[in-house]
């Protein structure tokens, strides 16, 4: 499960991770939210591109019918109609410097952070989707895949982001590659010796924090 994240990467580092045809302009986020505007990045043609997406995947159906949905399992990514044809024509990354979860307890939940030890960005499988709003304009929604925990993120939740090796990029912003030639290694957990987990202040737990404090070892 992933339902806050940070992105604190300045652009010039995140351009050339990502390999982007530009030097992006965004501000810094601390506490990135569901339904709140999110960059990604996405190719169109040779190049890639960052562009900005809200999170939480809809579809444009009665609100009743069309919940956003943050997250969706990598395991049944392929399989479930709703998905399948996203993932096979409209996959995306989504950068990242961590993540957020909270370890249940008895009183508050804790908050911990999660990221790479040795890199500040860190990259989701992602995929997006497009509807017509009422007003006649498109509007692109997102959402990231997960996986099972590994063993760092396993005392906390059973499920974690999907973090693609910088190797996968390519492959996985290429969609001209199908469903089938996406093996399930990509979906394996990260490795739990590249990254490191720690319990942070509460100030996550709300939205009007979103600052460096959020992410301070406790």
């Amino acid at each position: 499960m992933c339902c806050r994240f940070t992105l604190n990467i300045h652009p010039e580092v995140l351009a050339k991770t990502f390999d982007l045809a530009e030097i992006p302009q965004y501000e810094l986020r601390y506490n990135i939210a569901p339904g709140q505007n999110i960059v990604v990045v996405r190719r169109t043609g040779n190049r890639n591109k960052l562009d900005t997406l809200t999170w939480g995947l809809t579809t444009g159906l009665p609100a009743e019918t069309d919940q956003p949905v943050i997250n969706i399992p990598s395991e049944s990514i392929g399989t479930d109609p709703l998905y399948a044809a996203a993932l096979n024509g409209h996959r995306c990354i989504i950068p990242a410097s961590g993540f957020y979860d909270w370890l249940p307890a008895e009183s508050q939940k804790q908050p911990f952070y999660i990221r790479l030890a040795n890199s500040s960005a860190v990259g989701f499988a992602g995929i997006w989707g497009s509807y017509r709003g009422e007003d006649g304009c498109d509007i692109e929604t997102c959402a990231i895949l997960t996986t099972e925990a590994n063993e760092l993120v396993l005392p906390i939740n059973d499920r974690m982001p999907v973090i693609l090796q910088p190797e996968q990029y390519n492959l996985w912003l290429d969609c001209t590659t199908t469903d089938t030639e996406l093996t399930p290694e990509l979906y394996t957990p990260c490795s739990a010796d590249l990254m490191v987990a720690y319990p942070v202040p509460g100030l996550v737990n709300n939205l009007r924090f979103d600052s460096a404090s959020c992410i301070i070892h406790m």
